[in-house]
Parts: C-alpha cells; structure tokens; sequence
C-alpha cells in the first residue's frame, strides 16, 4: 500500500517538476525564430518558436507590379512553412524535456503535431 502511496507521490514530483520545464520552454521558444520563404524569397514570413508571426515581407517589384494574385498565393505558403518550421523546433524541445519520461505514445503525438497541414517548400 505504502509503495503505491510513493509512486504517486514521486509521479506528483515529476508532475510539478515538469509544469516548470514547460513554462520555461514557453519562455525559450517565444525567443527563437524560424522563417518561411516562398517564390524564392519574393515573401518572406519570420514566426516565433510558439508558431506567432511576427514579420511579413513582401519584395517591393511584386507590389509595384501590382501582382496582387501572387502575393495572395506566396503568403499563405510563406506562413504555412514558417508555421511548420515552430512546430518542429517546438516538437523538438518537447522530445528533449520529456527524455527518459515513461510516456507512452509520446513520440507518435509528437510527430503528428509536426506533420499537421504539411506543405513542401
């Protein structure tokens, strides 16, 4: 009875310990920058590590052009990759924290996470 009483206590340890590692990963990935590219750098979009855009650029001749349909078509790629690039590097930091960890089924969550709406660059 006692044991059970010390791997739920020892469970509620790696619990809190972990609540902690996921705030300051929070922190971590709000700092780290991941880019998408698309029509060979005519639009470019940089996100933070949690997937928030944080830049978009679009080349100025697109736009003296007035190629409104491929801007329309660039940007929604440019952000899709960029998007992809924070889940992987987000997935990432997960694996890492969670090294060692028994938790089953994790690497399978992680790499859908990873492979939701992917789009080719």
């Amino acid at each position: 009875m006692f044991e059970g009483l010390a791997n739920i206590g020892k469970l509620m340890r790696q619990a809190q310990e972990m609540g902690g590692k996921m705030q300051e990963a929070t922190e971590e990935l709000k700092t780290k920058r991941v880019t998408g590219t698309a029509g060979g750098g005519m639009v470019e979009v940089e996100a933070n590590g949690l997937g928030e855009i944080l830049r978009l650029t679009i080349d100025p001749q697109l736009i003296e052009r007035q190629e409104k349909d491929i801007i329309e078509d660039l940007v929604p790629t440019a952000i899709n990759i960029a998007v992809r690039r924070a889940r992987e590097l987000h997935a990432e930091m997960m694996k890492s924290m969670t090294a060692g960890l028994p938790l089953p089924g994790l690497d399978d969550a992680l790499s859908k996470l990873t492979n939701m709406g992917r789009t080719e660059e």
